[in-house]
């Protein structure tokens, strides 16, 4: 069937890939967080294990919402980890890091995902796209407010002795 929402095959396409390695960061970082959730230790870990668990919270509806605006471009998603590995940069956890090293992380895998949000905007106001604009305008402001929290609490664990 084809879709007929006043944007152009081409754009929708571009749009939907842009998504899907939206998808594929969110999806890949949401996991690394749950890991982080299970695996913190130390003088700050309940609130840092509250913190984990708000994100991979929060990026759990993220993927879906993210999902959802890519089948109604008309294109599917990807869903496999093979898949998100190809279209996402933000690299999976097998260590045992420290506190500090997983806040540090945190910030610098969102910063990646809000930066991947910023291109694929580009995109949709060209098209003139603007619930995807929209969405990924909001997705934006939660990813830099994440930011600031992990900020502020490796500066609490950096005053810890």
């Amino acid at each position: 069937m084809q879709i007929n929402i006043e944007i152009n095959d081409q754009d929708r396409q571009h749009i939907a890939v842009g998504l899907s390695r939206l998808l594929a960061y969110s999806y890949t970082l949401y996991l690394k967080i749950h890991y982080f959730h299970w695996n913190v230790t130390g003088s700050m870990f309940a609130t840092l294990h509250q913190l984990f668990k708000q994100h991979y919270t929060e990026f759990a509806l993220a993927v879906d919402e993210i999902k959802k605006r890519i089948r109604a471009l008309g294109y599917p998603t990807p869903g496999s980890y093979s898949q998100f590995a190809k279209l996402a940069s933000v690299s999976e956890e097998t260590a045992q890091p420290g506190a500090t090293d997983m806040i540090r992380q945190l910030v610098d895998d969102q910063e990646a995902v809000t930066r991947t949000a910023q291109q694929v905007i580009e995109v949709a106001n060209n098209a003139n796209d603007e619930p995807t604009a929209d969405s990924l305008t909001q997705r934006m402001q939660i990813h830099e407010k994440k930011c600031l929290d992990a900020a502020l609490i490796v500066g609490k664990l950096m005053s810890y002795p």
